[in-house]
């Protein structure tokens, strides 16, 4: 048996290399909903954009839960992932999606007298935004079974691809409600954050592919196997490609179809990306390290 380099073994006793399917597309629509929703309503309340703000809740507030209790095998006994915000980034997060939508729906309905606790209330919804952007990364980084996932990387991707989501919906959303300025600062912003998703996808795979057999496995079955044809095409070309040109290349005045089609390709490769990382993971194989390592205590 070549233990240098395993191959897929599926449920068998075998050494080599399974998939995790746990975590599967139900999972990756409530990860997207949730940073998507998030990071426009970040966004959006930067610019004061009303409607933005509210879509961001909403989506935060139903697609989220949706496909996450749809995951779940006990849906009745969810409230328990709140109880642990000293050692778990779940119930952190959870914790962060109730401050979203509860200061999130205050700072929309309720316009106090005093400036003060209006500022206050909107900080703490921007504030749990942010934590909501990050925390299903953080919770994939703490996976160390799987090697595509346990990089800090992981988490950076999801804060950048949600602020990425947000900015460029806020720009299609605000193309009628924001002056000029405000859209060329959204512009600015979407080419930069966009660039920026494709170093950090980039780093990603080459930094988990020099990490363990199996994360090696993972990225060549994201750049040159089985889904390389779904990884490469709509993360890579669509998700990114096309809308960090679309944004460079546009003039000032284009037609709002424009941006919309940038923005429908862009959060289409988020999709990809959410669903591409969660299939591609692989638990590493035990066995070939244990034999690894007597083979290097062996030669010391």
């Amino acid at each position: 048996m070549n233990t240098a380099a395993p191959g897929l073994v599926g449920n068998s006793f075998k050494l080599g290399y399974r998939f995790q399917r746990y975590w599967d597309t139900s999972m990756a629509l409530a990860f997207f909903s949730a940073e998507a929703g998030a990071g426009l309503f970040a966004v959006s309340a930067y610019f004061g954009l009303t409607p933005g703000m509210l879509v961001g809740l909403l989506l935060v507030a139903t697609l989220k839960p949706y496909f996450h209790l749809a995951h779940m095998g006990v849906p009745s006994k969810s409230w328990r992932a709140i109880t642990r915000p000293d050692r778990s980034w779940i119930s952190r997060g959870v914790i962060g999606i109730a401050l979203l939508i509860g200061f999130g729906a205050l700072h929309l309905v309720v316009h106090p007298p005093n400036p003060a606790l209006g500022t206050a209330i909107e900080v703490i919804a921007i504030a749990a935004a942010v934590l909501v952007m990050c925390y299903q990364g953080m919770a994939m980084a703490h996976s160390e079974s799987f090697a595509l996932w346990a990089t800090p990387l992981m988490p950076l991707s999801s804060v950048a691809y949600a602020a990425t989501a947000g900015t460029m919906v806020t720009w299609l959303i605000g193309t009628s409600r924001l002056d000029p300025t405000e859209l060329a600062t959204l512009r600015t912003l979407a080419g930069a954050l966009l660039l920026l998703d494709i170093a950090v996808v980039a780093a990603l795979l080459m930094t988990v592919h020099r990490k363990s057999q199996g994360g090696a496995f993972s990225v060549n079955l994201l750049t040159s196997g089985e889904y390389a044809g779904k990884f490469i095409g709509l993360v890579g070309v669509l998700g990114l490609l096309v809308p960090a040109l679309a944004v460079a290349l546009m003039p000032a005045a284009a037609p709002t179809l424009v941006l919309a089609a940038a923005t429908l390709a862009m959060l289409t490769g988020f999709l990809a990306y959410r669903i591409l990382v969660f299939k591609a993971a692989v638990f590493e194989p035990i066995a070939a390290d244990i034999v690894g390592g007597i083979a290097a205590s062996l030669l010391r």
